[in-house]
């Protein structure tokens, strides 16, 4: 019996991913080279020479004027983070475990689990969010799991982490410009972990760029299955189109940003100037060039629909709040 449609396209496309091996070592060291290697005992110390209890205590007075709003967004960027499992799990069952790839898996987890560490502990030292409430959502975070549709497709799974890196850097450097104007130690935290954010996303970004050279029509129709629209990993959270609408709210991250996002990877792959295509890739082509538009309509929509609404979270003390 001879394979399937499937079975072929899916044997291409992990020959692509064992022919970037060497590229993907190559852009190892050179991460590496760039990196600022940071740890969160050393984010969170006092300054030498100052009383460890004074600096808790200043920082536990500091984030007594964080609106509330902002408490929200710190922890859904810190619960999202908290989904390391799940994206481990996912690179892993596409990239095997005696190649660069797993190397590169390895290094990303333990590049990406010090921002839930550095996030968590600094709420449960400073009391910004009630600790116990944020823990039990953790906990049904992770025992919601997250089972996305493109779980199956290495080119889709690239596809997404570049867009999601790349919202993931944007949402920690808004929350952190804001809420650095109340508390700078923790603006500082959170621009750190979104320049780390936006090494990833570069990364990621030039996997895709290597894929599109080898396999355009697979690789176009693959993205065009996921640049419409993306789940974030915390899509599964109680309460996480709340603490969403949110984060639109106070300017942080919506669908503006999204579509900026869009635009961006559309104009840096070339998508426009894509030439030699089959039917595939010449459709899978036109739709990501429609989707700008769409988004726009969306993000038009949204801001028109949009009203004066109160808000209460109990990781955030269950106190109410009122957003334009």
């Amino acid at each position: 019996m001879g394979l399937t449609p499937d079975e072929r396209q899916m044997g291409t496309k992990v020959e692509v991913l064992r022919d970037l091996e060497g590229i993907v070592h190559d852009m190892m060291v050179e991460h590496d080279r760039k990196r600022e290697l940071w740890f969160p005992c050393e984010l969170l110390a006092p300054a030498e020479g100052t009383d460890p209890e004074a600096h808790r205590i200043t920082l536990q007075e500091r984030v007594k004027g964080v609106p509330d709003a902002c408490r929200a967004a710190l922890a859904l960027n810190t619960l999202t983070e908290e989904g390391l499992p799940h994206f481990h799990r996912l690179l892993a069952t596409h990239l095997g475990d005696d190649s660069h790839w797993t190397n590169w898996n390895n290094l990303w987890t333990a590049e990406e689990d010090r921002h839930g560490a550095v996030l968590t502990d600094y709420m449960r030292d400073t009391g910004v969010v009630d600790q116990r409430t944020f823990e039990v959502l953790k906990f049904e975070y992770i025992k919601a799991g997250f089972q996305p549709e493109w779980d199956k497709d290495p080119y889709r799974v690239f596809t997404y982490t570049t867009l999601q890196e790349r919202a993931t850097q944007v949402s920690h450097a808004g929350t952190g410009r804001v809420i650095g104007e109340y508390e700078p130690l923790l603006g500082g935290i959170l621009a750190k972990i979104a320049m780390e954010e936006a090494r990833h996303f570069t990364f990621y970004r030039k996997v895709f760029t290597e894929i599109l050279k080898r396999d355009p029509n697979q690789a176009l129709h693959s993205a065009s299955l996921i640049m419409p629209a993306i789940d974030m990993p915390g899509v599964t959270i109680p309460g996480f189109k709340e603490f969403a609408d949110v984060i639109r709210r106070s300017g942080i991250y919506g669908p503006r940003d999204y579509l900026k996002i869009v635009n961006e990877q559309i104009a840096h792959w070339k998508i426009d100037a894509i030439t030699g295509l089959d039917e595939i890739g010449r459709m899978a082509q036109e739709k990501i060039l429609e989707i700008p538009d769409r988004l726009r309509r969306i993000a038009d929509l949204m801001e028109t629909r949009s009203r004066t609404k109160t808000f209460t979270f109990e990781v955030a003390f269950t106190r109410e709040f009122v957003m334009e």
